[in-house]
């Protein structure tokens, strides 16, 4: 029988864990919790780790990151099993993903890398998606994936992951998706300068998990090749993709979802142009 690692990554949000550790508590046989650099108040990561451990969990303090994926190498190793639940700390399982989960710790080994779920989207006092977006990795063999630590990267599965039509419920303190995030979050813009600055360099000068290769995936490859013409590609292409897969899933259209991964990545093709043009002129 498989047994499962429930790994969380956060900064602060200790009520959003605790209300995660109440949904999950029949769903792992082991917890890590990673929390990204002390607390600046000297009382949230104390009032974290006290919660954690009083769940049977152990805790660890990283160097501050404003990210969870660096941490994600170290967490994996201090896991116990090899079945790792990534959940954040503003997510938990439906009532019938926590079910699935039960179902899956008494079944047999199985042979795959992992599985992904549907993530639905949240405008901030309720879900209004049931369906879209698909393909939220949730649970996987940390022997039987490669990644490297960088923001909005996600373990790559050798030999593939199951999709399952079951829902992680994505419920943060504020709405879940939309253009907003990525203008007015100080956040994204941290993040896109993250990974530009990444791409200027080699996968391997980040924190890693089993990868060894210098080259990138290709949706990373294809901005440090042409940025430009990336960032007009997925400003146009990816928007319309979206529009089309909210209709064929939902029956539906949220236009500030459907563009906001298009304009996201229009951002970061940008940056990373403006830092390289800025490193040859130096």
């Amino acid at each position: 029988m498989p047994a499962i690692s429930l790994v969380i990554c956060l900064y602060r949000e200790r009520e959003l864990l605790a209300r995660l550790l109440r949904e999950t508590s029949d769903c792992y046989d082991d917890l890590v919790v990673v929390h990204d650099g002390p607390e600046a108040d000297g009382h949230g990561e104390d009032g974290i780790r006290q919660l954690v451990e009083k769940a049977g969990g152990r805790f660890f303090v990283g160097p501050r990151a404003f990210q969870q994926e660096p941490h994600w190498p170290r967490a994996w190793a201090e896991a116990r099993h090899d079945w790792i639940l990534r959940l954040d700390a503003d997510e938990y399982p439906s009532c019938e993903l926590r079910a699935w989960l039960r179902s899956f710790r008494a079944g047999p080994e199985p042979g795959i890398a992992g599985y992904t779920c549907v993530w639905p989207l949240w405008d901030g006092r309720r879900r209004v998606t049931r369906h879209w977006p698909g393909g939220r990795q949730f649970l996987f063999h940390k022997g039987r994936v490669r990644f490297f630590g960088m923001v909005e990267q996600v373990p790559i599965p050798e030999g593939g992951n199951e999709p399952l039509d079951l829902l992680l419920e994505h419920r943060p303190l504020r709405k879940s998706y939309g253009v907003a995030n990525l203008l007015l979050r100080k956040q994204a813009y941290h993040w896109r300068r993250v990974i530009a600055e990444s791409l200027l360099g080699k996968p391997t000068d980040l924190a890693c998990w089993r990868w060894t290769s210098e080259a990138w995936p290709e949706v990373w490859d294809e901005i440090r090749r042409q940025p430009l013409r990336s960032a007009v590609y997925r400003l146009i292409i990816w928007p319309l993709r979206g529009f089309r897969d909210q209709w064929r899933i939902e029956g539906r259209v949220i236009p500030s979802a459907a563009v906001s991964g298009g304009v996201h990545h229009f951002l970061i093709c940008l940056k990373f142009w403006w830092l390289r043009r800025q490193r040859h002129m130096a």
